[in-house]
C-alpha cells in the first residue's frame, strides 16, 4: 500500500510539472521567473535575456521575434509556440 502512495504522489508531481510548462505565457509582459516557469528549455538566463531584449526593443511583435533574443533557438521556440501569446503591445516611443 505504501508503494501504491508513493506511485500515485509521482505520478501526480509529474503531471503538476508539466501543467506549469503547458500554460500560455504572454512574452510582452511576463516577467523573468515567469518565462523561465512556462516556457519548456527557458531557464532564468535566457528568461533575463528576453526581458532585456523586449526593454531595449519593445515588445515582440510576433511570436518569431523570439528568435531574436540570444540563446533562443528554432528548436526553444518550437516546442513553445503553442504556449505563446503576444499581448497588448506597448508603444515605443
Amino acid at each position: 500500500m505504501k508503494a501504491v502512495k508513493s506511485l500515485l504522489l509521482v505520478v501526480v508531481l509529474l503531471f503538476s510539472s508539466f501543467a506549469i510548462h503547458a500554460q500560455e505565457v504572454d512574452i510582452n509582459h511576463a516577467t523573468a521567473k515567469m518565462l523561465a516557469q512556462h516556457l519548456k528549455g527557458v531557464g532564468i538566463k535566457k528568461a533575463n535575456a528576453i526581458v532585456l531584449y523586449r526593454k531595449k526593443h519593445g515588445s515582440f511583435k510576433k511570436i518569431d521575434d523570439l528568435a531574436n533574443v540570444k540563446g533562443i533557438g528554432k528548436k526553444i521556440l518550437a516546442s513553445n509556440r503553442k504556449n505563446i501569446i503576444l499581448g497588448k503591445q506597448k508603444v515605443k516611443k
